[in-house]
């Protein structure tokens, strides 16, 4: 009986320490794990990092790229610039024809919508008249000034 119950207790013994054994392989193996989940992350990190720094890179190469687009843009306007406002021709202004035109059939709009029951229609038709008899007038203007330039 003393020998059986020793051998139990050397049984006992024995799977209590490899239990533990177990148990401290198995942190070592979650410690790992972690240890190497943790390395993945840190490689990603770094391609993320390396991505980014080529990326602002690239972005400060564009943008002095623009900086001198823009200098040459600069440039090139206040050469053309100087060109023009010397090289610009004065506006032409409206003749007295177009003039009395546009005013004739403002005027005979309104005149039109005013003398009319159907507002619309008169508008229409004073338009046509007054833009008739406008530039009809504008032109006679514009043929007196011709002779009074002719003559000086």
């Amino acid at each position: 009986m003393k020998v059986l119950f020793s051998i139990t207790c050397a049984v006992l013994l024995l799977t209590g320490c490899n239990s533990e054994s177990n148990k401290e392989s198995q942190a070592l193996k979650s410690k790992q794990a972690t240890i190497d989940s943790m390395k993945a992350v840190l490689a990603k990190q770094v391609v993320i990092d390396s991505m980014n720094a080529v990326m602002a890179q690239k972005e400060t190469e564009i943008e002095a790229q623009n900086e001198e687009k823009e200098r040459q843009n600069v440039a090139t306007n206040n050469n053309a610039t100087q060109q023009v406002s010397s090289a610009a021709p004065a506006k032409k202004k409206w003749n007295h024809t177009a003039k009395g035109a546009v005013v004739g059939a403002g005027t005979g709009a309104v005149t039109g919508a005013i003398i009319n029951k159907n507002r619309a229609e008169g508008a229409i038709i004073g338009s046509l008249i007054g833009a008739g008899v406008g530039a009809g007038t504008g032109a006679v203007v514009d043929a007196s000034k011709k002779k009074k330039n002719r003559g000086n």
